[in-house]
């Protein structure tokens, strides 16, 4: 087994968006960096493993090829993830499944592969990335809050179990950012008629929030940051207004945050 000089970091979901900027971000900080996804992008700063966050055996072949050349894993960026938009009425079951297989399931299934590493170790840190849309659960967009508010959930637990082992566990809440994650959310349209319009309405009002938010390499230098501190706060905020947003929504009345992110997205 290779012995790295360096720490060791995995990122999931690293080839494009927020995880191949992450990478490149964790190879300048001086870590060895290994990008997990089911498809290499080609670079200078990470070395690609083959992976699928929804299959659990996938994973354990991955960390151990990682353990292999390496020797260890410091730090996992649980980054993979996708969306969804439509109302909840007219979305197919399977496809919120899907969805949560990978946003919630898919980080829980990286953590297993990991976590006997760390402990072995003698620890380590999980940085789960979760959305401001968790604690501002967005209409139309409900099943990809829900995930996210799963992240948040499952991260509190799994920092109190894994404490004693010297892992660390974090969740980071980004806002709008520019990136491939707009052109790849799967939506549907259906009912719009319905709901005159507003399905439409709220998904090109996200879209251009989206496209006219902060750069994944903001993002990217920011989860690098995180991956290097002594201790960890149970959550991050990415983005000055988004941490604004959120401190807001647990000071003011749940009935007064929701009625103003409905004025926002479901008018």
């Amino acid at each position: 087994m290779a012995q790295s000089l360096k720490r060791v970091a995995l990122v999931t979901g690293g080839s494009s968006g927020i995880g191949l900027c992450t990478c490149k971000a964790l190879h300048d900080a001086g870590y060895t960096v290994f990008e997990l996804s089911r498809r290499e992008a080609k670079n200078d700063f990470a070395t690609h493993v083959f992976g699928d966050v929804t299959k659990p055996e996938s994973l354990v072949l991955a960390v151990r090829e990682i353990v292999e050349k390496a020797g260890r894993i410091d730090v996992l960026v649980n980054n993979a993830g996708f969306g969804i938009s439509g109302a909840v009425e007219f979305t197919d079951t399977e496809d919120a499944k899907r969805l949560f297989d990978v946003n919630t399931f898919g980080m829980m299934n990286a953590a297993q592969a990991v976590i006997p590493v760390m402990r072995n170790q003698g620890g380590g840190r999980i940085i789960n990335l979760s959305s401001v849309a968790a604690p501002l659960s967005i209409p139309f967009q409900a099943y990809y809050s829900a995930s996210k508010a799963a992240v948040n959930a499952l991260s509190l637990a799994l920092a109190n179990e894994l404490r004693p082992f010297g892992i660390s566990v974090t969740a980071v809440m980004p806002g709008d950012i520019k990136t491939g994650f707009t052109a790849a959310r799967k939506k549907d349209h259906r009912g719009d008629d319905v709901y005159g319009g507003r399905i439409e309405r709220s998904v090109s009002v996200m879209e251009r929030d989206e496209q006219g938010g902060m750069s994944p390499e903001f993002a990217g230098r920011f989860l690098s940051k995180i991956a290097k501190k002594k201790r960890v706060k149970p959550f991050y905020v990415i983005g000055f207004k988004y941490k604004v947003f959120v401190l807001l929504s647990k000071i003011l009345p749940a009935s007064l945050v929701n009625r103003v992110v409905g004025l926002l997205y479901a008018k």
